[in-house]
């Protein structure tokens, strides 16, 4: 059986989706049921059920984008760095293998040669280095907490999309906004990234840090574009002039606009989607709100 933590929100229904489709048995624990943030409640659980595997997709990104954690640096804090700490305390406690989903937004740009960050570069969009947003600082926290756990992949999620038109998809996002940041990024389609963090334990493949990206990357008015030629929506898509124009408009943090390698993930065996053709794909496929 797995255990899966945060299986309510956007990445944890898509961990439920794959369960169920591939007839695995998971529990999905709620804090209401079971409140797993207590180290000694949650090691309770794990001896009395004995999952061969937990998943913590719980986290907090704030609604509807990071600049909420802003607001709420409390939860934000809690969630993305204390809390995965006392998760690997109770998983250490009874020798449960886990996976923590985390983010690839603690970098910014790109490396000097201008290719994808690997899990080797130590994040550059933390609360050691300047300007960065309080989500991503917590979620390098998170990391920096987890750095020594011998049993644990640290998978790192970034911009997650599907062909589902909801609010934490960011193709939706992109839809939505009356203007647009143009960046380039490494994206993750969300399906393909649960069935390729989980095919990580699968496989058995060593435990660590992972980019569960896909191949390459994309800059904002690729997307845009993307979108338009698909037909899901033909407006105009209008764009800030620059970063400064975004920050004094529409935001209230700076934001993570990173590229990220793949490698080391398809070094496993494990492979994805190239990128825009992932984007195509969940195009193709779109299913409205």
């Amino acid at each position: 059986m797995i255990y899966l933590l945060g299986g309510s929100g956007y990445v944890g229904q898509a961990y439920q989706a794959l369960f169920t489709s591939k007839g695995i048995l998971f529990k999905s624990l709620r804090r209401k049921d079971l409140d797993y943030t207590h180290v000694a409640t949650l090691v309770d659980a794990l001896r009395t059920d004995k999952p061969e595997f937990l998943i913590n997709a719980a986290g907090y990104t704030g609604k509807p984008n990071v600049d909420a954690c802003e607001n709420d640096k409390t939860n934000c804090l809690f969630g993305n760095a204390i809390l995965p700490g006392r998760i690997a305390e109770a998983c250490e406690a009874t020798d449960t293998p886990w996976g923590h989903v985390s983010s690839g937004c603690i970098y910014t740009g790109a490396r000097e040669d201008s290719s994808g960050f690997t899990e080797e570069d130590a994040p550059n969009f933390t609360f050691r280095q300047n300007n960065c947003s309080f989500y991503s600082g917590t979620k390098a926290l998170g990391e920096e907490i987890l750095t020594d756990c011998p049993s644990a992949y640290i998978w790192r999620l970034r911009i997650p999309f599907d062909n589902n038109e909801s609010p934490r998809n960011y193709l939706t996002k992109l839809i939505r906004y009356d203007n647009l940041l143009q960046a380039s990024n490494s994206i993750s389609e969300l399906n393909e990234f649960v069935a390729a963090t989980f095919a990580c334990w699968e496989k058995r493949v060593p435990f660590g840090t992972y980019n569960i990206t896909n191949p390459g990357y994309v800059t904002t008015r690729e997307v845009a574009e993307l979108i338009r030629e698909s037909g899901v929506c033909t407006k105009t898509f209008n764009f800030f002039k620059d970063e400064s124009e975004f920050m004094e408009k529409a935001a209230n943090t700076p934001r993570s606009n990173c590229i990220m390698s793949s490698a080391k993930l398809a070094s496993t065996g494990i492979t994805m989607t190239p990128v825009k053709d992932a984007i195509r794909q969940a195009l193709n496929s779109w299913t409205p709100e």
